[in-house]
C-alpha cells in the first residue's frame, strides 16, 4: 500500500511538471537587428555632400525604424580602418564614402562577405564582387551648370555682369570626381559660347572656408561674373565671396541657393540621401544585387541643376534653356561627354 502511494505521488509530480511546461510561454524568436552605418571619409556639417547622405540615413531611422550610426573620419587616414572595423561590428548594412581608402574598403568587404557594403560616388570593386557602387553621372548636371554660367556671363542685362566672357570654378582638391565636374562645366559653357574662358582654382582642402573665399575673390577680381564651388564645406567661402563682390556663385550637392540670397543663382545637386534610400529599398525587397554598379544621372533626379530659392535672379530664358537641354540629355538627343581622366 505504501509503495502504491509513492508511485502515485511520483506520477502526480510528473503530470504537474508536464502541465507547467505546457503552460510556460515559449521564448520569443530573435528578430534580426535593424541597424545601418554611414561611414564617411570627411565630416558632417558641409551643407552639401556628406549632409545629403545623412538625410537619407535619418529617413532610415525615422521611417523604417533602423538604428543608425554615422562614423566621421574627418579626412584622417588613420581613422579609416578603425571606422570600418566599428561599422562591421555594429551593423550588416554599411554605406560608405570611401575617397582615399578604397583599398581598405575592398579588404574589409572581402573579410566580411556576409555584410552589405554600398559605396557612394565612386566605383570600388573587391575580389569577392560584393561591393555595390553608386556612380553619379555628375557630368550631366555639371554640363547644365556650365550652360547656366555661360549664359550668365554673356548676358549684360544681368546686374554687374561685365563684357569679358569669363567664369570661374573652385575645386576642393585634384581628384577624378572634382575633375569630372570641372570638365563638364567647361563643356557646358563652351556649348553656349566657345570663346568663354574658364579659370580653375584648387584648394587642396575641403574645410577651409577662408581659403575658398580668397580663391573666389581672386577669380572675381580677374573678371569672372560667376564662380562654381565644388569644395564641400570649404565652398561656403565661395558663396560668401559672391555676396561681397555683388556677383554670382553656383552651389553644389544640395540646394544652396538660399544661403546667400540673390547671389547663388543655381545649385548642382548630387542627392546622396536619395541613393542611400533607393539601394536600401532593394535590400528590403530582396532585389539587391551585390557587386552591381548603379549609374545615377539626370533621369533618376539624383543629379540635377535647381533654381528654387535663388530670388529669381536669373532671366527666365536661362531656366528655359536648361529645362530643354535637360530633357534632350534624358532623351538621348544630346550626349554629354564623360570625363575619362585624360
Amino acid at each position: 500500500m505504501k509503495h502504491r502511494k509513492i508511485v502515485l505521488l511520483v506520477s502526480l509530480v510528473l503530470l504537474i511538471g508536464i502541465a507547467f511546461a505546457a503552460c510556460t510561454p515559449k521564448a520569443k524568436e530573435e528578430t534580426p537587428q535593424k541597424r545601418a552605418v554611414y561611414v564617411i571619409n570627411g565630416s558632417l556639417g558641409d551643407n552639401a555632400f556628406y549632409d545629403s547622405g545623412q538625410l537619407g540615413m535619418d529617413t532610415l531611422r525615422d521611417t523604417y525604424g533602423y538604428e543608425i550610426r554615422t562614423i566621421e573620419c574627418g579626412f584622417d587616414a588613420g581613422k579609416y580602418e578603425p571606422a570600418l572595423e566599428a561599422a562591421t561590428g555594429y551593423a550588416d548594412i554599411i554605406f560608405v564614402i570611401s575617397y582615399g581608402f578604397e583599398d581598405t574598403l575592398a579588404e574589409y568587404a572581402d573579410k566580411y562577405p556576409e555584410k552589405t557594403f554600398v559605396n557612394l560616388d565612386t566605383i570600388v570593386e573587391n575580389e569577392g564582387k560584393t561591393i555595390t557602387s553608386v556612380d553619379f553621372i555628375e557630368e550631366e548636371s555639371a554640363f547644365l551648370t556650365g550652360v547656366v554660367a555661360g549664359m550668365l556671363t554673356t548676358d549684360l542685362s544681368i546686374p554687374n555682369v561685365n563684357e569679358e566672357k569669363l567664369i570661374g570654378v573652385v575645386g576642393g582638391d585634384v581628384d577624378p570626381v572634382v575633375n569630372a565636374f570641372l570638365f563638364a562645366y567647361e563643356n557646358g559653357a563652351h556649348y553656349i559660347d566657345p570663346e568663354i574662358k574658364v579659370e580653375r582654382k584648387y584648394l587642396g582642402d575641403w574645410e577651409d572656408t577662408a581659403k575658398a573665399k580668397q580663391s573666389a575673390l581672386q577669380l572675381y577680381d580677374l573678371g569672372a561674373d560667376v564662380v562654381f564651388q565644388v569644395a564641400s564645406a570649404a565652398g561656403m567661402g565661395v558663396l560668401q565671396a559672391s555676396e561681397e563682390r555683388g556677383l554670382y556663385s553656383i552651389g553644389v550637392d544640395t540646394n544652396q541657393n538660399a544661403i546667400v540670397p540673390g547671389h547663388v543663382v543655381a545649385s548642382d545637386i548630387k542627392d546622396v540621401g536619395m541613393a542611400i534610400l533607393n539601394v536600401f529599398k532593394t535590400i528590403e525587397d530582396k532585389t539587391y544585387v551585390p557587386g552591381a554598379i548603379l549609374a545615377y544621372g539626370l533621369e533618376t533626379k539624383a543629379v540635377d541643376v535647381v533654381f528654387e530659392g535663388n530670388n529669381d535672379v536669373l532671366p527666365q530664358n536661362i531656366i528655359e534653356k536648361v529645362d530643354a537641354l535637360r530633357q534632350d540629355i534624358i532623351d538621348g538627343k544630346l550626349e554629354v561627354e564623360i570625363y575619362t581622366g585624360e
